[in-house]
């Protein structure tokens, strides 16, 4: 992405919005399924049948791949740096997983991402309205990828290893925010016509948030059933589902935020279609700590 201009708005005459350089076409939409026919069984199959530790660690190694490119977000593009960065970030999901043996730890984890993406919005919304750029040196920038990071790992793992069936909730909050993305790229491509943030990311349109939140409860719903949610309970996890749509929607846009700021249109190369792990995971980064947090309101099955 290049850096800091506010997009031409879309004419009448065509009707939906531009398609902007770097947006998927056929080809590369194709990348784009076939990679994730390969990545979805691998997943579903993690989060079902990995011990709870196992699956932290596995977590971990995604995570720290995340980290390797956000060292590239955060200003660095030599490999030392980087490196030592990631290192910094293992050491750091170490720490997380020692407060994480206590509960009051682990509400601590949840609610340090959650003001971080309460931070987050405040400056994607700075961005949209002045075009002001990112304050702060690259450690600051350092700092927002560990933000980032390390509670969404915290979220997950905890989730992972609730007793009211972990592993399905876990796969619940991945069906929502795969929906939501699912949603919003296709509805955003057919239907999008108003940008949501012209600035930070031209091509996602208020159309797509809305597909997208469609096709998330549609598949909250459906997963509930599976879950077994008690039909009492299921309006505020409606309600929770919609919240976590929405912080997906902010972890998307500080990503793109970042990326606009350093002139990359993806974080990485290594998923075809996809990008980078970042490109990946952004959504959930920022939905997993909201769901985890919001979970404890809306209660699991007895």
């Amino acid at each position: 992405m290049r850096a800091a201009a506010s997009a031409a708005p879309a004419t009448p005459a065509e009707g939906r919005l531009p398609r902007p350089q770097g947006v998927p076409g056929v080809s590369a939409l194709g990348k784009r399924v076939l990679t994730a026919l390969v990545l979805l069984p691998v997943a579903v199959a993690a989060i079902l049948w990995l011990p709870n530790r196992v699956f932290a660690l596995a977590l971990a190694v995604v995570v720290l791949a995340g980290g390797w490119e956000w060292g590239r977000l955060a200003g660095w593009t030599a490999g030392l740096p980087r490196g030592l960065y990631t290192l910094g970030l293992a050491g750091a999901l170490l720490g997380a997983a020692l407060l994480m043996r206590s509960e009051h730890g682990q509400l601590a984890l949840l609610g340090l991402g959650l003001l971080w993406w309460l931070v987050a919005a405040g400056l994607v919304a700075r961005f949209e309205r002045a075009g002001t750029a990112l304050p702060g040196p690259e450690g600051l920038r350092a700092l927002a990828g560990v933000l980032v990071l390390v509670p969404a790992w915290a979220a997950l793992v905890a989730l992972h290893g609730r007793g009211d069936g972990g592993p399905a909730w876990v796969l619940f909050l991945a069906a929502t925010v795969w929906g939501a993305d699912t949603g919003a790229f296709f509805v955003g491509r057919r239907w999008g016509r108003r940008r949501l943030a012209a600035r930070v990311s031209p091509g996602k349109s208020w159309e797509g948030v809305g597909g997208g939140m469609l096709a998330a409860v549609l598949a909250a719903l459906l997963a509930a059933v599976l879950v077994g949610v008690p039909s009492e309970r299921l309006p505020r996890l409606l309600l929770l589902v919609i919240a976590t749509v929405a912080a997906s929607v902010i972890g998307d846009l500080t990503e793109s935020l970042f990326k606009r700021e350093v002139g990359v249109k993806d974080s990485g190369s290594l998923l075809p279609g996809h990008g980078g792990v970042l490109d990946r995971i952004d959504s959930l980064t920022a939905a997993a700590p909201v769901f985890a947090l919001g979970l404890l309101w809306v209660g699991g099955p007895p």
